[in-house]
């Protein structure tokens, strides 16, 4: 898997950029670096990449509006932010914007690897035959990662679209906090549930159009995604 994959890697510390771009390479890998937000987004608009892991402070364009870019063009792509230890509203507002996930600096190369391995083995997996999802009024093509609803299209990210199916092969059930940590982000962590978090409100949104439709929170157990057929 790994040797197929390519990754866009920006961070302006060339110390710890080096140290991680040689690790990852050892890995298996391709990594492109960058130096700045500006010289990422000119990678991105000319090469092919499998994930993108972005620092928050970059000169010239900060992460986040480096991955607004790259949202705009590619809603598919999985970002992964790096975060100073500190900054809890950076990772949230990354979250919030379109990012997959985040990793607080200083971390280890193993967790780094962990985390880029939950989001591309989702990517060479076959995609199971029950793809195609009737949701209230709306209509969920998993495979395509597109939610529609009156011709409407939005395009999900692999893990809104990955937690989505989830909430629907358990339909009208509690589908348990640490059940969908442990599959779509690969360990039951705190700080990790507050992504979910991040992910569930986002989903709750996006089927706002239906009144039918209600994705509660059972609180300290999981959610339940429940649909009104009547």
């Amino acid at each position: 898997m790994s040797e197929k994959s390519k990754i866009l890697y920006v961070e302006d510390d060339e110390t710890l950029s080096f140290v991680t771009k040689d690790n990852l390479e050892l890995h298996g890998y391709k990594v492109d670096h960058c130096l700045d937000g500006e010289s990422a987004i000119e990678s991105f608009f000319n090469e092919s990449y499998d994930l993108c892991i972005l620092d928050v402070m970059l000169p010239k364009m900060d992460g986040f509006a480096v991955a607004e870019k790259i949202r705009a063009t590619d809603p598919n792509i999985p970002i992964l932010f790096l975060t100073a230890k500190s900054m809890k509203d950076d990772r949230i507002h990354g979250l919030k914007i379109g990012a997959d996930d985040y990793i607080t600096k200083p971390f280890s190369i193993e967790e780094l690897i962990l985390k880029i391995e939950v989001f591309l083995r989702r990517k060479y997996v076959s995609v199971s035959v029950n793809d195609q999802y009737k949701v209230g009024n709306y209509n969920f093509d998993y495979r395509n990662l597109i939610l529609s609803l009156d011709g409407d299209d939005r395009s999900l990210t692999q893990k809104e679209a990955d937690l989505l199916k989830m909430l629907l092969d358990h339909k009208n059930n509690v589908v348990k906090r640490s059940l969908i940590l442990e599959k779509l982000w690969g360990e039951d962590d705190y700080f990790l549930g507050r992504s979910m978090d991040v992910f569930i409100s986002r989903l709750r949104k996006y089927l706002s159009g239906d009144a039918k439709i209600k994705l509660d929170n059972i609180h300290g157990v999981g959610f339940k995604l429940m649909i009104d057929a009547s």
